[in-house]
């Protein structure tokens, strides 16, 4: 080649090691993405640590958590008031309802039986529990202790428990959790007013009302307020079901202070109820 040829070939070498060497010095001084958002790791041999246990809402240490304080305590014995309380102490509506085809066979079974002097599936009667919501009206007094995380209910009605947690946490994963009467009711303080959500319920032996069955698709929301310088306790419901209803349920039940009265130890026991009509099997149709 020419001397013009060889001074152009030269130059071009002396260009291209010097893009090479500004590449390598770009990419020394520019920190890699890839790298520096990878997550750190733990040293090879070694497990993360495993996350702390649950702790049970009566835990010294979840008691001991700093918590606002509650804008009010239920702590006592309560007695439904049937005198202000709509529809006393059934759950229905008091108007029109729309029950699913399924539900309606069993509603249409109870009135027949009512009209021919009979009861149907008195399951409580059989000592069967009488569940959410239903034990919250029957006629027998509710003591209820407000801890920080929970609120305990015993029913003077078949000493039935109720638990609603107030310590944080959420519903239990569907997939593990064991169904209930009373269900799972997880509670919110909104202002002034404690908001209870509960689901999870069984299906079997389980009704709202004469010939109203609950599913495990029931789900009640609680807004618990109290009201007469707390003396009055109030809790308007709005209740679910798509297996058996359409649309949300509400209404409204009032329970007023009963100081006067402790909850006793009581069983269920069905000898004893043998002069009740849905003991008989010739009066309760099934």
């Amino acid at each position: 080649m020419n001397r013009f040829g060889s001074t152009v070939h030269v130059h071009r070498a002396v260009g291209c090691a010097g893009s090479v060497l500004a590449a390598l010095t770009l990419a020394l001084l520019t920190p890699a993405p890839a790298r520096a958002q990878q997550p750190a790791r733990a040293p090879q041999g070694t497990t993360a640590p495993a996350p702390p246990a649950p702790l049970g809402a009566l835990a010294p240490a979840n008691l001991a958590k700093s918590r606002p304080a509650p804008p009010f305590d239920l702590t006592g014995t309560w007695f439904i008031d049937q005198r202000n309380s709509e529809n006393t102490w059934r759950f229905n509506p008091t108007g029109p309802f729309t029950l699913t085809p399924a539900a309606q066979v069993h509603y249409d079974a109870a009135k027949k039986a009512q009209a021919e002097g009979k009861v149907y599936h008195d399951d409580i009667g059989q000592c069967w529990p009488a569940g959410l919501p239903i034990i919250m009206t029957r006629v027998w007094p509710i003591a209820m202790i407000q801890k920080p995380t929970a609120i305990y209910m015993i029913s003077g009605f078949m000493n039935s428990l109720r638990t609603i947690y107030l310590d944080g946490r959420a519903h239990s994963d569907p997939d593990i959790v064991v169904p209930s009467f009373n269900g799972e009711s997880i509670g919110t303080w909104q202002g002034g007013t404690l908001v209870v959500d509960t689901k999870y319920f069984v299906d079997d032996h389980h009704w709202i009302d004469s010939g109203i069955p609950a599913s495990d698709q029931l789900h009640i929301v609680e807004r618990i307020t109290l009201v007469n310088n707390g003396n009055t306790l109030e809790i308007a419901y709005t209740l679910t079901d798509p297996k058996n209803w359409q649309g949300d349920w509400k209404v409204t039940k009032r329970w007023t202070r009963v100081d006067d009265t402790d909850i006793a130890e009581v069983s269920c026991l069905p000898d004893l109820n043998d002069h009740l009509p849905s003991t008989q099997s010739k009066e309760n149709v099934r």
